[in-house]
């Protein structure tokens, strides 16, 4: 008898892609989705670790090898320093299509968010998302399916958005009311399965929803429960940023809002508008989504004005001295 650890090891092997014939060989599963497997693989010739995505399931008709061209087609159109670049696709003996990314090493931007970065660090990491879709939008590619576990952050601060299996490409057909994503993230027209009104503003929704996490540490909607984070979406908007956090700046949480609008009208036109507000954030000016108030204005220019109102401050109070030394 064999025993379930021995049968579960030989039932991985045998799912392992015959790779024999090509460049590249097989080291470890890196994970598995609806319908292939990513592995971290070598490749012989250039002696580098890489990323290798093959189907996982059978295709006899065909449809699954196409999609996962189309995607790779699709990867390999975006170049880009934010997006995961791919380098080969090929068939393997038994019919199943591979392709070859980027071995990307660091962690997910939700785990590295609860290491509690500076607010001005994950914004700046924010906004090389947001360039990464703004490249794609442009494109005529959306998304569909952002989130903080799709984006990966390197070592050394980059910011690499993955996962394009279910990207759409603008203008082409598609089936009318096929839902797909993630529903905690998912715009209003997208968890209704309005897929005809999906465009670039549902990643700028997307966009938001990640914002929403790096400022208060959770998701807009309760991810627990597939079905009730839809209803979630589809009824309303997410709880007020504020309510979380009071400490979290109004300017940001309008900024937030203003993204994650119910109407796509109402949204930041691209990814390039909502990077944009963020930059005035970051450097101390008015930003578009936020009406300041006299006393937010005078705040913001004391902040930054800083030492401008120091230098003042200190020259006021030496003519201050000055005068009254002199009285005596």
């Amino acid at each position: 008898m064999l025993s379930d650890e021995v049968v579960r090891h030989l039932k991985e092997v045998a799912d392992l892609p015959d790779l024999a014939g090509t460049r590249y060989r097989i080291l470890r599963r890196l994970g598995q989705g609806g319908m292939g497997s990513v592995y971290l693989a070598e490749d012989t010739e250039l002696r580098r670790e890489v990323a290798l995505k093959a189907l996982s399931i059978p295709d006899s008709s065909g449809d699954l090898a196409s999609r996962l061209l189309v995607e790779a087609r699709l990867l390999a159109r975006l170049e880009h320093p934010n997006i995961v670049p791919i380098h080969d696709v090929g068939t393997l003996p038994d019919g199943r299509v591979y392709y070859v990314m980027t071995y990307v090493r660091g962690r997910r931007l939700d785990a590295w968010r609860h290491e509690a970065p500076a607010r001005p660090v994950y914004l700046r990491l924010f906004q090389k998302v947001c360039d990464a879709v703004d490249f794609a939008n442009a494109r005529g590619i959306v998304h569909r399916d952002l989130k903080p576990e799709n984006v990966m952050v390197g070592p050394f601060g980059e910011a690499l958005v993955m996962d394009w299996g279910v990207a759409k490409v603008q203008d082409a057909a598609e089936e009318r009311g096929v839902l797909v994503g993630t529903p905690a993230y998912m715009a209003p027209e997208q968890a209704s399965g309005l897929t005809t009104l999906i465009d670039q503003r549902t990643d700028v929704y997307a966009l938001g929803a990640i914002l929403y996490y790096l400022l208060s540490g959770r998701p807009p909607y309760d991810a627990a429960a597939h079905a009730g984070a839809l209803q979630q979406v589809v009824q309303g908007p997410p709880r007020p940023l504020r309510q979380i956090d009071p400490a979290i700046p109004r300017p940001l949480a309008a900024i937030c809002a203003r993204a994650m609008a119910r109407l796509a009208r109402d949204r930041y036109t691209t990814a390039r508008e909502l990077s944009e507000d963020i930059d005035r954030f970051l450097d101390r000016l008015p930003v578009y989504a936020h009406r300041e108030t006299p006393l937010e204005r005078s705040a913001r220019f004391l902040d930054r004005n800083r030492v401008l109102v120091y230098l003042v401050g200190a020259y006021l109070l030496m003519r201050v001295i000055v005068v009254l030394v002199t009285a005596r």
